[in-house]
């Protein structure tokens, strides 16, 4: 039995020199040490033995095992320092080759100057109110003081969905949803940004387009507090210098109603192309809340008045890059966007 035992130990010597990867070591470990291993069938002949012959043999096994398992030790640790010497050198980087760029994102345009508006007028002490797309006739004509046979109606190429319901061409709705439910608390002071839809498409017009409108509502409210409103508004996000002129105007919802023109962001009010050599540019329209909004929104027009303004995001956005096509802002073009 002892030659038995001492020609597996050299059998499995010389398989472990002949071993060239972890996996096959692990078969060796299982076929001579395993509990079915050959290590183990000469064992159980033992019991064929006398006791003094027993520790002898026992004594001989334990150090054939403790030899293996030290030769698979060790054959393991080399083999694993191999292998990650060949992967060292396989897959080395050369360090002195250029990177590959990684692309970054950024903000869109429209989202930059929409959040330079909206941080304006959140420090003016304004909150931000949100309303559907999709839209009711009433609230998005009628509650504005627009009747069904309103010729106003016109000036807004809308898309209807059914007779009642339609893609609301402004955000106005939704001074009239936040007014009822807030009637006849005071004050009201929101910004309501948000997309728009009108049937329009060209270099300065989208069929769908972002809006941000204003409205205050407390006692005592004048257009002085409109003009001031707006006069630090366009300072604010084209310049210190920025002049502002409001010129009389029409909107139902409005009265008395302005258009307001800043100084030419590009000359500074000198007179150039962008401008027509006027020195001034349009941004947004407003007024007066008409007195019928804010009885049909739960207020008593005799205590209270409020102003209300609007703006296309994607105008002051144009104006305030110098961008000529309104078309860019949606095309997606890699090399428009990443201007910005």
């Amino acid at each position: 039995m002892k030659d038995k035992l001492h020609e597996l130990g050299a059998r499995a010597r010389e398989e472990m020199a002949e071993a060239g990867s972890p996996e096959a070591l692990d078969e060796i470990r299982i076929r001579f040490l395993g509990k079915k291993g050959e290590l183990t069938r000469i064992l159980r002949g033992m019991g064929g033995l006398s006791a003094e012959e027993r520790p002898h043999v026992g004594k001989v096994a334990n150090e054939i095992r403790a030899a293996i398992e030290k030769e698979l030790t060790a054959k393991s640790a080399a083999l694993k320092k191999l292998i990650k010497e060949q992967m060292l050198h396989n897959e080395r980087i050369d360090v002195t080759l250029p990177g590959t760029a990684v692309w970054r994102g950024g903000r869109h345009p429209l989202n930059i100057v929409l959040e330079e508006i909206e941080n304006i007028f959140l420090g003016l002490g304004y909150t931000i109110a949100e309303g559907p797309e999709i839209e009711t006739d009433y609230y998005n004509f009628e509650a504005l003081n627009l009747p069904k046979d309103h010729p106003a109606r016109d000036m807004q190429d809308t898309f209807f969905i059914s007779n009642e319901v339609l893609l609301r061409t402004q955000t106005s709705p939704v001074q009239v949803r936040t007014m009822e439910k807030t009637a006849p608390g005071l004050p009201v002071k929101i910004i309501a940004p948000g997309k728009v839809y009108r049937r329009d498409d060209d270099a300065t017009h989208s069929p769908m387009f972002n809006q941000v409108e204003g409205l205050a509502v407390d006692h005592r409210i004048t257009f002085s507090d409109l003009k001031g409103t707006l006069a630090y508004f366009a300072r604010e996000m084209f310049g210190k210098k920025t002049k502002t002129r409001f010129r009389p105007s029409y909107f139902p919802f409005t009265e008395p109603s302005a258009e307001v023109d800043v100084s030419c962001v590009i000359c500074g009010g000198k007179g150039c192309r962008v401008c027509s050599h006027t020195g001034w540019l349009e941004i947004l329209g407003a007024g007066m809340v008409h007195p019928r909004v804010l009885e049909v929104s739960g207020y008593n027009s005799e205590d209270v008045t409020g102003f209300a303004f609007g703006m296309g995001i994607e105008r002051i956005t144009m104006l305030k890059y110098g961008i000529d096509d309104m078309r860019l802002l949606f095309e997606n073009d890699l090399r428009f966007l990443q201007q910005f």
